[in-house]
């Protein structure tokens, strides 16, 4: 079952407690002959996404539209017909201002730190799989302008980009951990309420754009926190706004981005299938950076899979494209794809294969690239790993102790994983540093989480 998020802010606005709601409904139910004896505890249930039998839901709509003053209806308690799985990141038939509804109640539920959320896994099957089909399939939103309270400017737009690229700096500086309750609290101060805004269709798509960008992030900080069902409905949320701002190439981003995610989740085909979907249907909005990372992990997919031949050529596709990307000419959000980056998932892959000098290759040429200091603690990590394989535990060992003495102050889930895996391995060598290394590790590994 999915929080249902829609029916929590509502309880919260209006001011009533889980067995104040429970006593109401009891009552209303009497005057239409039922006999109902609902507690808190029945009302805990439907936030953790049960759906009350018969008329209850019905009477759930008519007590809070008392307490709030006005019309409230399934959808707007997560009841209706799109409810369900990933419902907040749009659903089919979901109307555009009925997903903003549900995404600024998920954002809101977020920031108050509802200990459901956290560890809601991440949905599988039909419900992954559909908001990249209705990504890539019509219908095309029309007109996106919305009459609103107060107009939204050129203004807050910029405002919206500026604060994308600066926690995406704080992240690959500090971690997801840290930044992740930052950009939550800045999405329902700033965006939430521009969404609501009146806008003309122009802005609008502008507007769904920025704020595209902004929840993207709010996903990585979350996959990087470990929150992964979180991650993917931030991840289905950034992939709708890009569908209604018409941009192709910012959906490939965010599919690129759950991709990497059904990677870490050991879901190799559908990340296989998700790569597809966004290099046929970004087309030629498509930019190299973008398709280099996407072949690169189709190939990591395909060596999981045993499927040497089709790895090696995603491989070459990956590295033809790498070789046409030119920094000026690529969108903020690929700036990800630094030199090293496809290196360095290509020596992954080689991995997966088994072929140990070529991946050592990729993995020193990555290391040996500019990178910034997540990004360099995952390549070194990478090259410490392969160096142990390859029997050089002192080598190892010393380019983990570099690697520990980046990860300094980083709040990350998966760079402790990292760690942890690189600690394990030199500890189990029995070379010389393995002590000294150990205990960097150790260092780096004692920031709170």
């Amino acid at each position: 079952m999915e929080p249902n998020v829609l029916l929590e802010a509502l309880i919260e606005e209006a001011g009533v407690s889980r067995a104040g709601l429970a006593g109401h409904v009891n009552r209303a139910g009497l005057i239409r002959g039922l006999s109902l004896r609902y507690e808190h505890t029945a009302v805990s249930r439907w936030l953790k996404g049960q759906r009350p039998r018969g008329q209850v839901p019905d009477l759930i709509c008519e007590v809070l539209a008392g307490r709030l003053g006005r019309s409230v209806g399934l959808d707007d308690v997560g009841m209706g017909a799109c409810a369900g799985p990933g419902a907040d990141g749009g659903g089919e038939g979901a109307s555009l201002s009925g997903f903003v509804e549900r995404a600024t109640a998920l954002w809101r539920s977020d920031e108050q730190q509802r200990p459901h959320l956290a560890t809601v896994p991440a949905v599988t099957g039909t419900s992954a799989v559909m908001p990249v089909w209705e990504w890539e399939n019509p219908p095309e939103d029309t007109d996106v302008s919305r009459p609103g309270p107060g107009r939204v400017s050129a203004a807050d737009i910029a405002m919206l980009k500026a604060a994308r690229d600066h926690y995406e700096q704080m992240y690959r500086k500090t971690g997801g951990i840290a930044t992740r309750s930052r950009i939550v609290r800045f999405l329902n101060a700033e965006a939430a309420p521009l969404l609501r805004g009146g806008h003309s269709d122009a802005l609008g798509r502008s507007l769904h754009r920025a704020t595209a960008g902004l929840v993207a992030v709010a996903g990585i900080c979350a996959y990087d926190s470990d929150a992964h069902g979180l991650a993917q409905r931030y991840f289905h949320q950034a992939l709708r706004l890009a569908k209604s701002s018409g941009d192709r190439g910012l959906g490939g981003y965010v599919i690129a981005l759950l991709v990497t995610q059904s990677l870490f989740l050991g879901d190799y085909r559908r990340s296989i299938a998700f790569a597809e979907a966004a290099l046929r249907a970004a087309g030629d909005h498509i930019t190299p950076a973008l398709a280099a990372d996407l072949h690169a992990m189709q190939a990591k997919a395909y060596a999981r899979l045993g499927d040497a031949a089709s790895a090696r050529a995603c491989i070459g596709r990956a590295e033809a494209q790498a070789g046409r990307i030119h920094t000026g000419r690529e969108p903020d959000e690929t700036g990800y794809v630094q030199p090293g980056l496809v290196d360095v998932q290509v020596a992954e892959a080689l991995l997966g294969l088994g072929d140990l000098p070529a991946a050592r290759e990729h993995a020193a040429s990555a290391v040996r690239a500019p990178a910034h200091d997540r990004g360099r603690v995952h390549r070194l990590a990478m090259l410490s790993h392969i160096e142990l394989l390859q029997g050089e535990a002192d080598r190892a060992a010393g380019t983990a102790a570099e690697m520990a003495m980046r990860a300094r102050g980083m709040e990350s889930q998966r760079l402790r994983d990292r760690l942890r895996q690189v600690r394990g391995e030199l500890a189990a060598s029995g070379c010389s540093d393995a002590v000294r290394t150990t205990d960097l590790i150790d260092e780096a590994l004692r920031v709170p989480l």
